[in-house]
């Protein structure tokens, strides 16, 4: 960890902090769903994965885990083209989905994801992540169900986020120093 925390200009979100968080979400998410079958909750890879891990132990309810692979960055710090990768194996036609993301910026990969799924006909389908940069946002029409934190526009790593598939593993958000990303 010593290596990777030398990048970091600064912590923005402490572990304690996202604990808490995680354990309110996992009870807004429990009180929000009035169903008698399993939640499908579909994580955007691979970001979310660490996020999604926690917050489901924190979820009173079943819950059914699947996966989708989208990439919009590549190796990059600008949102692009949106990609899938990996699909899901769950049928979601009249099932409840809750997408988990670790962080939502411009909104066009999680549009592009919602306006696929739709086209499954699910019960419903709702939104959590774990991050949320709204003065980013290009896709207005996106709403975010649960949110854990808001977050101003700058580039951050940590708790599954990363910059070329480094700084997943550290256990809090923190903002990347520059000159390591910039142009």
């Amino acid at each position: 960890m010593k290596e990777m925390e030398k990048d970091i200009d600064r912590i923005i979100i402490s572990e304690e902090e996202i604990k808490s968080r995680i354990c309110e979400l996992g009870q807004e998410i429990t009180s929000s769903y009035d169903i008698d079958e399993s939640l499908v909750m579909v994580c955007i890879l691979r970001g979310a994965a660490i996020f999604m891990a926690d917050l489901s132990r924190q979820i009173d309810m079943p819950v059914i885990f699947d996966f989708m692979d989208v990439s919009s960055y590549g190796t990059g710090t600008k949102s692009g083209v949106v990609r899938i990768i990996k699909d899901l194996e769950e049928n979601i036609e009249e099932r409840h989905v809750l997408i988990v993301e670790d962080i939502i910026d411009t909104g066009k990969t999680i549009k592009n994801v919602v306006d696929m799924l739709e086209t499954r006909k699910p019960a419903s389908i709702k939104i959590v992540t774990m991050l949320d940069k709204p003065e980013r946002r290009i896709v207005k029409q996106v709403e975010v169900d649960f949110n854990g934190f808001e977050i101003p526009n700058e580039f951050v790593v940590g708790y599954g986020l990363d910059f070329a598939e480094k700084y997943r593993n550290l256990p809090y958000i923190g903002v990347l120093k520059e000159e390591l990303y910039s142009d």
